[in-house]
């Protein structure tokens, strides 16, 4: 199969690459860098020749609603209108578990995004996962102050962004199926003790406290809806066994 990946070079975009690869397939990685700007949706024309399957993981860092709806409304526009030009067949998308009723912030782009999915003229498979362990490294330099770290409330089930690649390439390979079974992680955690075993395991001395955000966002994210439901799959590389991993960047002491 030939594959196209937007957001290639993420935080899941590498894993679905390699795995891509790794399956014997062809990868066209889309970005900014190979001369596509997603947002945009300049550089499109003919991206798609002769690609099966579109698998799009492109991201944008904001805890903006706006700016999040902004990113996801218009990369996914964009991708669509191409890939229904270019005969395109099958579109995979990676989501988010738990987030119906939490219309807000980040979350607010990605329901938009599975809403223009849903209703567009190109087959597709939605995937929803639940928070990476890399969401551990990633909360660090966002809340720090000097020393001091402060982790939001955050009840999750978290999995490794390596599974979800997998994942991913798995259900391109398959055709569309629409929605597909979420993806957990293996266990049941709290962010502020995940940061707390990374630290420790990278032996770095950090203050860390653990702090509620408000509104919609932060309380989705404190209640523990973001875990998933029972009868979703599970991913079987745990955080402990993640921070041994090659996947993990152990923190440097001054971060």
């Amino acid at each position: 199969m030939k594959l196209a990946v937007t957001g290639g070079s993420g935080v899941v975009g590498r894993h679905v690459v390699a795995a891509a690869k790794a399956h014997g397939h062809d990868v066209v990685v889309l970005s900014r860098r190979s001369g596509h700007d997603l947002e945009a949706g300049t550089g499109l024309a003919g991206a798609f020749e002769g690609v099966d399957a579109v698998i799009d993981v492109a991201n944008v860092t904001t805890t903006s609603a706006r700016r999040s709806r902004a990113f996801f409304t218009r990369v996914t526009e964009h991708l669509l209108r191409a890939e229904r030009d270019a005969g395109v067949g099958h579109h995979v998308v990676l989501s988010i578990v738990g987030i119906d009723g939490a219309d807000a912030a980040y979350y607010a782009g990605k329901l938009a995004q599975e809403r223009l999915v849903e209703r567009g003229d190109v087959p597709y498979t939605l995937l929803r996962a639940t928070q990476f362990h890399e969401f551990a490294e990633q909360v660090i330099p966002r809340t720090s102050f000097g020393r001091f770290t402060a982790v939001p409330t955050v009840l999750m089930r978290p999995v490794a962004a390596r599974e979800v690649g997998e994942r991913l390439v798995r259900l391109a390979e398959s055709g569309p199926a629409g929605r597909a079974r979420d993806l957990t992680g293996p266990r049941d955690e709290r962010l502020i003790d995940l940061v707390r075993r990374m630290l420790a395991f990278d032996g770095v001395r950090r203050t860390t406290f653990e702090l509620t955000l408000p509104g919609v966002f932060g309380r989705a994210s404190a209640s523990g809806q973001l875990r998933g439901q029972g009868d979703a799959d599970a991913g079987t590389i745990d955080f402990d066994a993640w921070l041994r991993s090659p996947d993990h960047s152990p923190q440097a002491m001054g971060g």
